[in-house]
This record gives structure tokens, C-alpha cells and sequence, in this order.
């Protein structure tokens, strides 16, 4: 299988000088298939809140153009039908991302679908039990285009099935309360 992932690179990545914790985050993020867990236990280890359970929290109106080569990475035809979420991950009141999520719903139970437009479970749990890994396409400390001003890092992932074939393509960005620094 081919991956297009020549135009899903991100600019800008190069990194900030050495910060202890933001590389402790990110040791953290890599350490997981899914970013929903990796921020379920840093809210907790970090005492964020508690509990450290996390929630999405939906973003209207403010829809990313989908990315160019999605269809491709993901292994869809032009007429296979995308999902899209675009929702701030949520521990206690503070917000530790901002993500966009295009995903394949055909590849989703309809009662994952169900939960991904009518609640606020996180793509992550929803997901789970489709035991899915992650590959990283990208990732940036600070000051890339795709992230609201003062994120303090950015990854663009791709969910992949046991079998091979992409689920979602996310596009991360954790913010300064990852740090306590919001």
C-alpha cells in the first residue's frame, strides 16, 4: 500500500530549545495507539483534574478543508463517504487539544457512528475495540499554520485497522494546559 504523505507534512517543524516537560508530553503521546488515553493519563499524572477523564467537546463553524492526498492516505474512492470531527479534548473545564478527525465511517459499527455524532466520547475510546495503531505522519513544536495560536505541539496521524487499511487521519493540537502554563 501505497501513502501519500508528501503534501501531509507540516511546515515549521522545527523544534523549540529543550523543555523538560513538553518532552515528557510528548514521550507520553508516543507511548500510545490513541491520544485519548495518552491525555486521560497526563491529566491525571499531572493532577489536571479529577477525574481525569476526557471528554470532546464539539467545535462549530470552524471546519479544516479537508487535506490534500486524505483519500489516498486513507484508501477511499472519490465516492466512498468521509466523517469529520473537528472537537477540543476536554479534562475537567481545561482544553489539552484541538483535533480535526476525518475518518471512514464504513469502517465503524453503526453504533460507533452514532456515538461519534450524537456524544462526547473522544474518536479514541469510540474506536477502541477496533484495536487500531497509530502511525505518525508529522509532528511540530509551536507555530505551525494548522493549530490555533499557542499550541505547543502538532501531530497529523494516521488510525490504522489490524488489517492495514487507514481509519482516520488526525490532525492534533495540544495547547499550553498541557504544561500548566494556560
Amino acid at each position: 500500500m501505497t501513502l501519500a504523505v508528501g503534501s501531509l507534512t507540516l511546515s515549521g517543524c522545527a523544534h523549540t530549545a529543550a523543555d523538560p516537560a513538553l518532552d515528557a508530553f510528548e514521550a507520553n503521546l508516543a507511548a500510545h495507539a490513541s491520544a485519548t488515553e495518552a491525555l486521560r493519563q497526563w491529566c491525571e499524572a499531572r493532577g489536571i483534574a479529577d477525574p481525569a477523564q476526557i471528554r470532546a467537546r464539539f467545535v462549530r463553524g470552524a471546519d479544516a478543508v479537508p487535506l490534500e492526498g486524505l483519500r489516498a492516505t486513507l484508501g477511499v474512492t472519490l465516492t466512498e463517504p468521509l466523517g469529520y470531527r473537528h472537537v477540543q479534548l476536554v479534562c475537567g473545564e481545561k482544553v489539552l487539544s484541538q483535533a480535526h478527525n476525518w475518518f471512514v465511517p464504513a469502517r465503524l459499527t453503526a453504533e460507533m457512528n452514532r456515538q461519534l455524532a450524537e456524544t462526547d466520547v473522544p474518536f479514541g475510546r469510540v474506536a477502541a475495540s477496533l484495536n487500531f495503531t497509530r502511525q505518525p505522519l508529522a509532528s511540530a513544536r509551536r507555530g505551525d499554520p494548522a493549530c490555533p495560536a499557542g499550541a505547543i505541539s502538532t501531530h497529523r496521524a494516521l488510525l490504522r485497522l489490524p488489517d492495514g487499511q487507514g481509519l482516520a487521519l488526525v490532525v492534533e493540537c495540544y495547547t499550553e494546559a498541557n504544561l500548566g502554563r494556560d
